[in-house]
């Protein structure tokens, strides 16, 4: 009999920890590792680059990307290789928007993928530029090699570095 008590007060005392810790995850905008891992499919890996599609006076706001939003370059966006559409979901004008974990460098972010385009051979993803400063804040690199981007399942994600 205290064994089985034992146990249930261990469970609910896990269970009450994980609770928190997700919690916690939620109110600071950063996702766990672990919970990241967990919804991961399988990895693409090459090289990633940067870009900005805004030419100033050219349209108020910034371009449109391929989901209809305005690019921002202060958002953690990217835009993958046309021929990657299907495996990231679909990016499509007004679907929900997809997200991925992008590692590089040693370093983990999440990034919602709003736009498509025909990258240069080898590289599988443009990143904005808040999303590129983040693994080369001098931005000299121009592209990242041995870049890691797992499309994520689910539309709940928090946009940023993953801790």
């Amino acid at each position: 009999m205290v064994f089985r008590s034992s146990a249930a007060i261990c469970g609910a005392l896990v269970a009450l920890v994980v609770s928190v810790t997700v919690a916690r995850s939620e109110t600071s905008g950063v996702q766990s590792s672990a919970a990241v891992e967990a919804a991961c499919e399988r990895a693409i890996v090459g090289a990633a680059s940067s870009y900005n599609p805004f030419k100033p006076g050219k349209e108020e706001g910034g371009p449109r990307t391929a989901s209809g939003e305005r690019y921002d370059p202060e958002r953690w966006t990217a835009a993958i290789k046309t021929s990657l559409r299907e495996k990231f979901g679909g990016v499509q004008f007004g679907a929900r928007p997809k997200f991925a974990l992008v590692e590089a460098v040693g370093k983990k972010v999440i990034v919602k993928i709003n736009d498509v385009g025909p990258l240069r051979p080898g590289r599988i993803i443009d990143l904005n530029e808040r999303t590129m400063r983040h693994f080369d804040p001098s931005m000299e690199l121009g592209v990242i090699h041995d870049v890691t981007v797992r499309p994520l399942s689910g539309h709940d994600w928090t946009p940023g570095p993953v801790g």
